[in-house]
């Protein structure tokens, strides 16, 4: 019979119950994944009690209310707390999605935290998206032209830029390609949900005279074709965008070139 082991310190143990604040009239429970690369111990889930009439209604406002009032070792990422920059992207209550945007009051029972899926952990919440943003590199995400440059502008029609709706708006927050099973197996040479729908949005801008070099980069049988429209990624958006739609899109256009 095959036996299959975890990693050497990979299983997760029972964490620190942290003492809940003194005089809250209305507290929550926050379980939030710790692990420290320079401890040496096991990742860990550690137990806070959040007092809600002291900070305000998004998850974000709790952690940084646990950092700054019970533990400062906490540690994550955030920066605009308007669900612009994707910083503070993390799997809360079992789904990806951004910190800054989601509100306690939408999760019942204790908040449970954890980074996000299937990627190595730089420390506590905090995942290392080297090889995500590597991929997005991969994809040339910036405008390619042969034509003469203009006096002052590319001019682009209001159709064709309407084209670009759903697609621009991407944050890179990582939480679909995250959500992906086949990015989870195939991460190295899968590009993903996130790449995947830059390289359509570049695709679909007609100001961008690529697109048939563009096409040739995605033809491949990893690359693109990994993706089997599980709709995860659609499904994780916090954007309420559909990569789903956008690789299908790619997939289309491949089959129509050849026709």
């Amino acid at each position: 019979m095959v036996q299959f082991t975890l990693p050497k310190n990979s299983k997760i143990t029972e964490g620190k119950t942290w003492p809940r604040p003194v005089g809250a009239r209305s507290q929550r429970e926050y379980r939030i994944y710790r692990w420290n690369p320079e401890d040496g111990r096991n990742p860990r889930v550690d137990t806070y009690y959040v007092d809600t009439g002291d900070c305000g209604p998004m998850v974000l406002d709790a952690l940084i209310w646990i950092k700054n009032n019970v533990d400062a070792t906490l540690t994550f990422r955030r920066s605009c707390r308007e669900g612009i920059c994707g910083s503070c992207s993390m799997n809360i209550d079992g789904t990806n999605t951004l910190a800054c945007t989601k509100a306690m009051s939408d999760i019942g029972g204790p908040i449970r935290i954890y980074p996000l899926p299937h990627l190595p952990v730089v420390k506590d919440l905090v995942p290392d998206l080297t090889n995500f943003y590597a991929q997005h590199a991969s994809i040339q995400p910036w405008l390619q032209t042969v034509s003469p440059t203009p006096q002052k502008e590319w001019k682009q029609s209001h159709e064709d830029r309407q084209k670009l709706d759903g697609l621009y708006e991407c944050i890179l927050c990582a939480c679909c390609s995250t959500a992906c099973p086949s990015y989870w197996w195939n991460s190295e040479r899968f590009l993903g949900p996130a790449a995947l729908l830059q390289a359509h949005r570049f695709i679909m801008d007609s100001r961008d005279e690529a697109t048939g070099q563009r096409l040739d980069n995605l033809e491949d049988p990893f690359r693109l074709y990994r993706c089997h429209t599980i709709m995860n990624c659609t499904k994780a958006c916090p954007k309420h965008l559909n990569p789903a739609k956008a690789i299908a899109e790619i997939k289309r256009m491949l089959v129509e070139r050849q026709v």
